[in-house]
C-alpha cells in the first residue's frame, strides 16, 4: 500500500460530493489533494467561506482576479452565469477580453462603481505593489451588501507585514531576497511583494473604511487542515457607514467586534 503523511474521507466543498483527501507531502497547504477535483485546503475553505457568508453566490455578479484550474474557481465558472474571470495582461488594454480572460489591474480595475456583488481573489494579494488602491478600487466597485472574500498567506503571525519590493519610476526595488509564486500567465513566475500579518485587517480597514473578518477552519472531514489557511471577507455595509454596527450584528460576535475594534486603536506599520 502507498504511504500517505495524511489521508482522510471526508465532503469536499469544491466538486460537492464525498471524497478521499491524501498528501504525501508534509506540507499540506499545497499537497493535501482531493481525489475527485484536485482541490487543495485553501480552496476548500474559500469555497466552504463563500458557501457560509454569501450562500446566494449562483445568482451574484462574480469578479474572479486570477482564477485557478481547478477547485473553486471551476465550481464558480461552472455554477454561477455572472461569474468574470480577469487576469492582467501588459499588453492588453484593462477592460478587453483576452480569449475569455477579461484584462483587469486590480488596482485600476475598469468595473464601474458598486457594479459586483462579490470579488474573489486566491492568493493574489501578496503580489500587488500598492495594495491600498486594490482595496479602495474593491470598495468602490462592491455594491452595496457585497463582499471581497479572498486568501492570502499570513506568513508573520505575531509581527506586522513586511514590504519586500516596491516600485519606484517603474523600476522594481528588492526589499529583500525575490521570492515568486506559481502564476498562470507570462513567465510562470509572480513576485512576492508583501509578507502580511494579521495587521492586514487594520491595513484594509485605513485603505477604504470597510471591516474585515479573518476567518480560520480545522475540519480534516472537509479537508481544511494546512498552514496559512486563513480566510478574510471584507463586507461592503448594505446602506453605508452609518450602518456598520448593524452589518457586524448581522455577521459577527460580540466578542469579534471588541477584538477588532482593539485591532484599530493602532494604524499597521507600512
Amino acid at each position: 500500500m502507498e504511504n500517505k503523511v495524511l489521508r482522510s474521507k471526508g465532503y469536499c466543498s469544491t466538486c460537492d460530493r464525498d471524497v478521499e483527501f491524501s498528501s504525501r507531502h508534509n506540507w499540506l497547504r499545497d499537497h493535501f489533494i482531493c481525489s475527485n477535483c484536485g482541490s487543495i485546503p485553501r480552496e476548500r475553505a474559500l469555497m466552504q467561506v463563500i458557501e457560509i457568508y454569501f450562500p446566494n453566490w449562483r445568482k451574484a455578479v462574480i469578479h474572479e482576479s486570477s482564477p485557478g484550474p481547478r477547485g473553486a474557481s471551476m465550481r464558480l465558472a461552472k455554477e454561477c452565469p455572472h461569474y468574470i474571470p480577469s487576469q492582467y495582461f501588459h499588453d492588453r488594454s484593462p477592460g478587453s477580453l483576452v480569449g475569455n480572460m477579461r484584462c483587469e489591474n486590480l488596482e485600476t480595475l475598469t468595473f464601474a462603481d458598486e457594479s459586483v456583488d462579490l470579488h474573489v481573489t486566491q492568493d493574489v494579494i501578496e503580489h500587488v505593489f500598492q495594495p491600498d488602491k486594490v482595496f479602495k478600487e474593491i470598495s468602490r466597485t462592491l455594491k452595496p451588501g457585497g463582499m471581497h472574500i479572498f486568501t492570502v498567506p499570513l506568513v508573520n503571525k505575531s509581527t506586522p507585514s513586511r514590504i519586500r519590493a516596491k516600485k519606484h519610476k517603474g523600476q522594481i526595488i528588492h526589499l529583500a531576497p525575490e521570492s515568486y509564486h506559481g502564476n498562470p500567465v507570462g513567465d510562470g513566475r509572480s513576485l512576492v511583494t508583501i509578507d502580511w500579518g494579521f495587521d492586514i485587517v487594520n491595513y484594509i480597514f485605513y485603505s477604504c473604511g470597510l471591516f474585515t473578518h479573518l476567518i480560520y477552519i480545522d475540519d480534516l472531514d472537509r479537508g481544511i487542515r494546512a498552514e496559512f489557511i486563513e480566510v478574510l471577507v471584507t463586507i461592503k455595509p448594505a446602506k453605508g457607514r452609518a450602518n456598520v454596527m448593524n452589518m457586524l450584528d448581522q455577521h459577527w460576535s460580540w466578542s469579534d467586534k471588541l477584538a477588532l475594534l482593539r485591532n484599530f486603536i493602532v494604524r499597521p506599520q507600512r
